[in-house]
This record gives structure tokens, C-alpha cells and sequence, in this order.
């Protein structure tokens, strides 16, 4: 693991309904840190043709299960939206179907302000808030860098110090990387400085834990600060082995496009999703496959069984199945080396190019 996640052991929690839960545990945690894996988000992230409202239904059924197994005996909650990519979540739906009362919407509006595919910064556009006392916030959202989160949660925040309102405690379900961990552990002790009835964050990641690219990666075009990957991150073995089973998606762009343009913006979704194809086949022949994979997977590999624990952080998950996924993964590397990168590229082109047909 990198970061924050060095010191953190990956448990399996249990079954929830349809939904595996897992959990991130540290010492140094303030907070609580979940790990969701279901058939519709395995099937989100790993294909950008999921767009449109199904890409909305496709987390409600593990957002639904999460709650249960955080609210059993269901309770009042506030939804804060943070626009447009909170609108992805299907939150106020899962509070319904959970037995959860939501008895607040908040609104806010946060853009990333990006020149030639660098963010240069944030603007705040629009806020709806009603500033009440001992709030539990309901927030779903990507979180890449978290500079979105931090700039929304300080204007909230403020809002309600400012009001004479407070909060309670905040759960969260996130698309999301790893950055998010050392942001709410900041944001626990400085919210729990104004409100010392604060309990902090519960936070639910989708499948995984995941890092962002710190450069343009083994291909040459994938978007610092931006883009997910797996390296670094904790990413569990029922998304491996989703991936696994459809290998041409191990060598996507990210796991997660554009949200906001994916489910209202589709043909926008679509291009971006060309423009890298494209790009793919026009580096083909610059792309080591074998590298490209081993940056896909996460590790340097092959590896030996125990050394792939340690990579993949499952050393105190049950064993279960880990073997023969930690084997398929090692032959994927084997034949790496003989996939053709330009006819991977040009496959996919073609696919995209023929659903995104009937969104024009």
C-alpha cells in the first residue's frame, strides 16, 4: 500500500444481501473506511458503455446494502449533493428502499476549471442549504484529488458554524481514490474542533480503494490527477476477477470516466472515451503490452503467491479462491507480452464507435 494505507489491513466484514463488504482498519484511523463490491458497480467500472440512467441504477442495490448494514434500524439523514457528479448516486433512493428518513436536500456546486486537460482550479457556483443542529450528511461523490470535497466541505462547514447549526457525523459513498483517507482524517479533527459532538466520517468505496496517476502512465496519454489506477491502491478479488473474465477491460482508460458527462452528457462521455482509443492506437506501437499490464494490475509482476498478498494487501482476507485468481493473474502477465496493442485499440474503436451511434 501507499500512504495512509501502509499501516491499514484489509477485513472482510461480511455479506450483506447481495453486496461483500470489506474493511480497512488502522490504528491511525479516526474514522471508518468500507470496501462495497456488487454485480452493478463490478459492472460499472469496468465498462463505459454502462451510461445514461443505468449507470445510476448500477450502485443502488450495494448503496441500499450498505445502509442496512450501517442503519439497521433505519434513522434521519440529511442529503447533501455536491453537483453534478453527486447526482451519479443513487442516495435518496437507497435512504428510501434502506428505511432511512432523509429529512434535508443540500445543494452545492463545485466545477473544475481544466485547460488542455490540467485542473487549474474550482469554482463554487450554487449552494441551497438549511443549517440545522446535530446533522448527519449523506454525501455520494468521485473523489480523484479531493479538492472538490475539501472546497465544498470547508464552505459547508463554515455555513453551518456561521448559522449556529452543527453536524454530527458525514457517510460517504465514493468512486474514489486514495487520497480520500488523508482528507477526512484532516477534515475529522478540524470538523470536530467546531462541533465536538462530531463522530467523523463512515465512507463506503465502490470496489476499491484506487490511486490516480501521478504522470501520463505506460501509455503516454492517461491524465495526471485525474485518471484511476490500480497501483498503490487496494483494489479486491471480486473486481479482479470481473476484470480478469473480460480482459480487454483491464486495459481501459480508468475505472471510472467522466460521471457527470456519462450520465447526462452521453455523447460527450463517448468522445472521451474515442479520444482514447485513439490515442492508444496512435502510441501502439510505442506501448510495451507487457508493461501496460503490470501498471493495469497494480504490481511488477510475475509474482510468487505470497508476494502478490502482499501486493494486493489480502493477507488477512479468507484464502478462499485467492489462489486461483493470483493464477490467472500470472498467466494474464505470461501472454501479456503477445497481445497487440493496436488491434486491442482498434476493437474497441470499433465498439464504441457503434454504440455511440444511438446516443447522437
Amino acid at each position: 500500500m501507499s500512504g495512509t494505507l501502509r499501516s491499514a489491513s484489509l477485513r472482510y466484514v461480511g455479506l450483506q444481501k447481495d453486496t461483500n463488504i470489506y474493511e480497512l482498519q488502522s490504528a491511525q484511523f479516526a474514522n471508518k473506511y468500507f470496501i462495497l463490491s456488487g454485480e452493478g458497480s463490478r459492472r460499472l467500472m469496468a465498462s463505459p458503455e454502462v451510461v445514461g440512467f443505468d449507470s445510476y441504477l448500477a450502485l443502488l442495490s450495494e448503496t441500499v446494502d450498505a445502509l442496512r448494514f450501517l442503519l439497521p434500524s433505519g434513522g434521519d439523514v440529511d442529503i447533501m449533493t455536491i453537483l453534478r457528479g453527486g447526482l451519479n448516486y443513487p442516495i435518496e433512493e437507497a435512504c428510501f428502499r434502506a428505511g432511512v428518513r432523509v429529512r434535508d436536500m443540500h445543494f452545492v456546486s463545485c466545477e473544475r476549471i481544466i485547460e488542455d486537460h490540467v485542473i487549474t482550479g474550482l469554482d463554487i457556483k450554487y449552494e441551497k442549504l438549511r443549517i440545522t443542529r446535530d446533522r448527519t450528511l449523506v454525501i455520494g461523490d468521485i473523489i480523484a484529488t479531493g479538492d472538490t470535497l475539501k472546497m465544498c466541505m470547508d464552505e459547508v462547514v463554515d455555513r453551518f458554524r456561521r448559522k449556529g447549526g452543527s453536524i454530527r457525523k458525514i457517510i460517504f459513498f465514493t468512486i474514489g481514490g486514495t487520497r480520500a483517507i488523508p482528507l477526512m482524517e484532516r477534515m475529522t479533527e478540524q470538523i470536530g474542533a467546531l462541533f465536538p459532538g462530531f463522530e467523523g466520517f463512515e465512507c463506503f468505496f465502490y470496489e476499491g480503494v484506487f490511486s490516480v496517476y501521478r504522470d501520463k502512465g505506460m501509455s503516454g496519454i492517461n491524465v495526471p490527477d485525474i485518471d484511476f489506477c490500480w497501483n498503490g491502491g487496494v483494489v479486491l478479488p471480486e473486481f479482479r476477477r470481473y476484470i480478469l473474465s473480460r480482459p480487454d477491460a483491464l486495459f481501459e482508460k480508468c475505472i471510472i470516466y467522466d460521471g457527470g458527462a456519462r450520465r447526462y452528457e452521453i455523447p460527450v462521455h463517448f468522445r472521451e472515451v474515442l479520444d482514447y482509443w485513439e490515442g492508444i492506437l496512435g502510441r501502439a506501437d510505442l506501448i510495451d503490452p507487457f508493461a501496460l499490464a503490470c501498471e493495469k494490475l497494480g504490481y511488477a509482476g510475475p509474482l510468487g503467491y505470497e508476494d502478490w498478498l502482499a501486493a494486493t494487501s489480502f493477507e488477512e482476507i479468507p484464502q478462499k479462491g485467492l489462489g486461483k485468481l493470483w493464477k490467472d493473474e500470472q498467466a494474464l502477465l505470461r501472454r501479456a507480452g503477445e497481445i497487440s496493442i493496436r488491434e486491442l485499440a482498434q476493437r474497441r474503436i470499433n465498439e464504441i464507435s457503434n454504440i455511440s451511434k444511438l446516443y447522437e
